[in-house]
């Protein structure tokens, strides 16, 4: 039950409308010409993933060449957009796959992190295979730089919206009123996620990188992150309202889709990081692929 000074403060003050903030889906509109800030997102986050992984393997050691860096990016963002599409299309819209032209709209929103995730997966092995590379330490390479895609999807979710979270109560001063989502106030589990998957899980990621030897451990930095992520998903899951259509299979079992799908995850990540930690450390003089 709420205490007396909080429910007066609920009632004086209300709580945020989305509205109000006077925010737009298009970032750009020339008229016969629009840019949306979701697109900005996916280009922020692969700009900013490039020019990080071109800092990390000018370390000693890595286990990728600039040349390999250029080709996995491009692979990447085939993977990111082809898989996250087709992801959200087989988890959360099946109906998608009956109309092409809605499926590939994808300016219109809808993507899967974890169909991103294979398409991602794919590309590596694809680069790792062609160049002879270690896929496990490319893997764990991009690892971190993931999560600063991450942090800008969701804040374009925010921005246009959508996947608003569940509702809550008007004396949490950060409860807010999306459009579409009714009178209530709800939680803006958009900037939960970006703050989880994207600043701290990326601030640890960093840090492990550049302060640790955690480099020199495969498959460390990837268990990290796969643990990470699927924890924070699992958590900003139980703030967060499920897609409309998966409302009832919610219900009948307990966990949301997102929930489900980071189980998974987050046993991968402990397999991968525990069986890192038991293993031999690489040594500083390990051979690194020849710069092209």
């Amino acid at each position: 039950m709420l205490s007396l000074s909080a429910a007066a403060s609920a009632a004086t003050h209300g709580p945020l409308y989305w509205s109000s903030l006077h925010l737009s889906p298009i970032a750009l509109d020339l008229g016969f010409f629009q840019i949306k800030w979701y697109s900005l997102a996916y280009l922020a986050g692969i700009i900013l993933g490039y020019w990080h992984l071109s800092r990390m393997i000018r370390q000693p050691g890595a286990p990728l060449a600039p040349r390999h860096a250029d080709d996995l990016f491009f692979y990447a963002t085939l993977g990111i957009i082809l898989g996250g599409r087709l992801g959200y299309a087989t988890f959360y819209a099946p109906e998608l796959f009956l109309y092409p032209a809605k499926l590939v709209a994808l300016w219109e929103g809808g993507m899967s992190f974890h169909g991103g995730l294979v398409g991602v997966l794919l590309a590596i092995t694809y680069v790792s295979w062609r160049g002879g590379l270690s896929f496990l330490r490319v893997c764990d390479y991009i690892a971190v730089v993931v999560p600063s895609g991450l942090f800008f999807g969701r804040l374009a979710n925010f921005v246009n919206g959508e996947l608003w979270g569940r509702v809550t109560t008007a004396d949490i001063p950060w409860a807010m009123v999306f459009p579409g989502a009714g009178p209530d106030p709800r939680h803006p589990s958009q900037l939960y996620e970006a703050g989880l998957e994207g600043i701290v899980l990326g601030t640890i990621l960093a840090v492990l990188f550049w302060k640790t030897r955690a480099r020199w451990r495969p498959g460390l930095l990837v268990g990290v992150f796969a643990l990470g992520y699927g924890m924070s998903r699992f958590t900003v899951e139980f703030f967060r309202e499920p897609d409309a259509q998966l409302e009832q299979f919610a219900h009948q079992t307990g966990l949301s889709m997102g929930q489900w799908l980071s189980l998974p995850l987050v046993a991968v990540g402990l397999f991968f990081a525990g069986r890192a930690l038991i293993r031999p450390r690489l040594s500083a003089g390990s051979p690194a692929p020849v710069s092209g």
